[in-house]
């Protein structure tokens, strides 16, 4: 675990990281995602049937906000579960960015616990703070508001359930302004009880091509239905964060604090896998090629800075048989020196200004889009991810960062990455400054809130010729 020093920033510091704090949730809204495209230049594409593509104009920041045209509409989101995963943060962060052009917003959470759950609470006070109405998910509000609305965003796979239950009978009026928000990559979420009205509603919105491109192909073949008007959305990053990643005296006084808490000095080489420690996200396969990589460091008698591992997205408390494989692992190779274990967090901006490199490590099918990844470009850090998912269309290879095969294959090649990026200072930083770059060319907030204008529009357009037909 992180060790917390006391007093390590004099009195004139503290303001600056107080102002960190209070911007957390905007910070981490992303922590997954949790947040670009190989070397093509899609902006937005809605893949139907046959695929076709529908031609963005380039998106500039602009002093009209895209959303405008959503003022005064009611708009319901429906979230399988509200917790610090990718899929409900980015449903949240769609609810500020609809309120903030003054638009009613209602949340329903499919899935809570029956006691207190002190993370539920903190996430539905900041809603209610925003304005954001939060109702039981099967009160006859929620059904009131269901048929009222201007528009339903059903988000994630799981969520599908929901139609069942509460609208029931009157789901024929609800589909033809429903647009499904899905995240998922994993096979186990295509069971036909929770997307069996996928074909009939107005869209269905994913954040990466190779996911929707995964979805048409599973639901034809596995379940013989067929995908929706299917847009293709990146995601961006909030303004919040990019004030951080671009203000060199935070991360300057964010890089000293956590380095001095985790024991690691301003001149070691620090690499970071930030995401919820699960087998899905590999941590087990990065602490191997961690540890292949200090044997390579070794072996060729290498001049290297002492080379550290932090592992963010820790859980102690819930004991996971994972998680203590993962500890296990660290002190069977004696590297409890070397790799650093932090609890899952809002606040991943300080973790980002302190680390060298980011390691996105997801297994199987990658990440659905993987917003920690934007963020770590953000920040200029090179990024060693999968070959998978998502982060194929994020990173480019060779230049924003390095890519390496998912599974048990991934191992060494992720290991000579690391090595190489620790003895090439100069490669590293090249690689960080033209992430960086690509960011402020493809995924900053402005770009995605244009994108998802887009489809809102389009979605709107359809709702209302059904209602008149």
């Amino acid at each position: 675990m992180a060790k917390h020093a006391v007093g390590w920033l004099p009195f004139q510091r503290r303001w600056l990281l107080a102002l960190l704090v209070m911007l957390s949730l905007s910070m981490a809204i992303a922590f997954l995602m949790k947040t670009a495209f190989d070397s093509c230049d899609r902006q937005f594409e809605v893949v139907q049937k046959p695929l076709r593509s529908i031609t963005a104009s380039p998106i500039k920041a602009t002093t009209d906000n895209p959303l405008s045209f959503m003022k005064s509409k009611l708009v319901l989101l429906v979230s399988h579960e509200l917790s610090l995963s990718g899929g409900p943060l980015l449903l949240m962060e769609l609810a500020f960015l609809l309120r903030s052009v003054g638009a009613e917003v209602c949340w329903i959470t499919i899935q809570k616990s029956s006691g207190t759950d002190e993370v539920i609470y903190s996430l539905e006070q900041k809603m209610l703070v925003r304005g954001v109405q939060v109702l039981p998910p099967r009160s006859q509000e929620a059904i009131g508001n269901a048929l009222k609305a201007d528009m339903v965003v059903l988000n994630t796979a799981v969520a599908g359930k929901w139609l069942d239950i509460v609208p029931k009978e009157h789901i024929p009026r609800v589909l033809p302004k429903l647009l499904w928000w899905i995240h998922e990559m994993r096979g186990h979420y295509f069971k036909l009880d929770y997307v069996k009205h996928l074909p009939l509603v107005a869209g269905a919105m994913i954040d990466s091509h190779v996911t929707a491109q995964y979805w048409k192909n599973r639901t034809q073949e596995r379940l013989r239905i067929k995908m929706p008007a299917t847009y293709v959305v990146q995601l961006g990053n909030s303004n919040e964060l990019m004030e951080v990643a671009e203000d060199s005296v935070a991360k300057r006084v964010l890089r000293e604090h956590i380095r001095e808490s985790l024991g690691v000095r301003d001149e070691d080489i620090l690499f970071a896998i930030i995401n919820s420690v699960s087998r899905g996200k590999g941590q087990d396969l990065f602490l191997r090629s961690f540890y292949e990589s200090l044997q390579l460091i070794q072996g060729k008698k290498l001049q290297v800075p002492s080379v550290h591992a932090v592992i963010v997205g820790s859980d102690v408390t819930a004991q996971t048989k994972f998680e203590t494989e993962l500890r296990d692992y660290v002190i069977q190779k004696k590297l409890q020196d070397r790799v650093h274990f932090v609890n899952k967090t809002l606040t991943v901006a300080p973790y980002l200004a302190a680390v060298d490199v980011l390691v996105q490590n997801s297994q199987a099918r990658g990440e659905c889009f993987g917003r920690i990844t934007i963020e770590a470009m953000a920040f200029q850090l090179p990024v060693l991810g999968t070959a998978a998912g998502g982060t194929t269309e994020i990173v480019v290879n060779g230049t924003t960062g390095l890519l390496h095969p998912v599974g048990k294959e991934g191992v060494t090649p992720l290991a000579k990455n690391m090595v190489k990026l620790a003895t090439h200072v100069q490669t590293r930083l090249t690689m960080g400054k033209r992430g960086y770059q690509r960011v402020k060319q493809m995924f900053l907030e402005h770009h995605m809130a244009h994108r998802i204008a887009m489809v809102l529009q389009e979605v709107l357009s359809n709702s209302k010729g059904h209602n008149h037909s």
